[in-house]
């Protein structure tokens, strides 16, 4: 059995390769039954979650994910984030590998959102807004910058110095990151909008979004969790990864259903219908389209599988 730390998960999944596994894997056959969500009280302290994943290939891959998410981490300096991925052979039951869960999620998440940006951003997409200054927000920018020809990003943050600090470390030949605390300046002018926050309150107004942007939505992946508001959704064609996730556990679609403001036809497509041809992604130059995500154990099986071959093949070649 391989055991798969943070910084190797990270090494293994590089943003192309990753994207390409993920398109992959929505084209084919997998199983991925409702994910366990369970709210774990924390003394003196905000609910965390315990999320339990599974999906498989039959004959392949089996694969389940144990992930934590205690939202005041981020306040002790500590990773929001934590848990552990066990991949299987599908044909014996034998444990290939233990992999950290929190690295698995960050860059699967920023690489769904990529896919989707590939089908949904303007090819000539060269500013990006990110809202949120957490652990997601660097490797969405990677993610975004690998599909796009991304050279501007803003970086926006309820804290100022968190937002100057990650666009410090971010800024780098070919990509200049800066912070802003204008948010709503900063929609106006940008080609991609990538928010990934825990807020409760629309962060994004309609009215801001200028004609051609992309919104990517990661953050809210409960029903009380909203990052852009009804405007938004009413000016742009909607987009998910899953039909079944989306309308059942994020803030942004079940709100607006909830309120009538979005229909369940209105949401023209998610990622199995985008990487399969049957539903066309952006129609038109100045449309307005939003992406919205809540993660599927697909992605983390893609994800655990890359990762495998990577570090066995670099294990291999190491030794030649």
């Amino acid at each position: 059995m391989r055991i798969l730390g943070y910084s190797e998960v990270v090494a293994a999944l590089d943003p192309p390769s990753l994207v390409e596994a993920l398109r992959q894997m929505f084209r084919a056959d997998a199983a991925a039954p409702g994910r366990h969500h369970h709210a774990i009280p924390v003394p003196g302290g905000t609910e965390a979650s315990l999320l339990l994943m599974p999906a498989w290939q039959a004959g392949r891959d089996i694969g389940v994910k144990l992930l934590t998410i205690f939202p005041d981490n981020p306040a002790r300096q500590e990773s929001s984030m934590g848990g552990s991925y066990l991949l299987f052979d599908g044909k014996t039951g034998k444990t290939l590998a233990l992999i950290d869960a929190a690295a698995l999620t960050l860059r699967r998440t920023a690489a769904a959102s990529a896919l989707a940006a590939s089908y949904l951003a303007r090819p000539d997409c060269e500013r990006l807004l990110m809202v949120g200054t957490g652990a997601l927000a660097a490797h969405l920018i990677e993610a975004h910058a690998s599909v796009r020809p991304i050279g501007n990003v803003l970086v926006w943050g309820r804290d100022p110095q968190k937002a100057e600090k990650l666009a410090h470390r971010l800024t780098r030949h070919r990509l200049r990151v800066a912070a802003t605390s204008d948010l709503a300046n900063a929609v106006r002018g940008a080609h991609i909008v990538c928010c990934a926050t825990p807020s409760e309150t629309p962060l994004i107004a309609g009215h801001w979004l200028p004609l051609g942007v992309h919104l990517d939505l990661v953050g809210g992946f409960r029903p009380e969790m909203r990052e852009a508001d009804d405007d938004c959704v009413r000016r742009a064609r909607v987009f998910v990864d899953t039909r079944a996730g989306a309308t059942a556990e994020a803030g942004d679609i079940v709100q607006p259903l909830a309120s009538g403001v979005l229909r369940e036809d209105d949401i023209a497509g998610d990622l199995f219908e985008l990487t399969r041809g049957s539903r066309a992604g952006r129609r038109y130059h100045d449309q307005i389209t939003l992406f919205k995500s809540v993660g599927t154990a697909i992605e983390d099986l893609a994800a655990a599988r890359l990762a495998l071959e990577h570090v066995v093949y670099s294990s291999a070649h190491s030794t030649l």
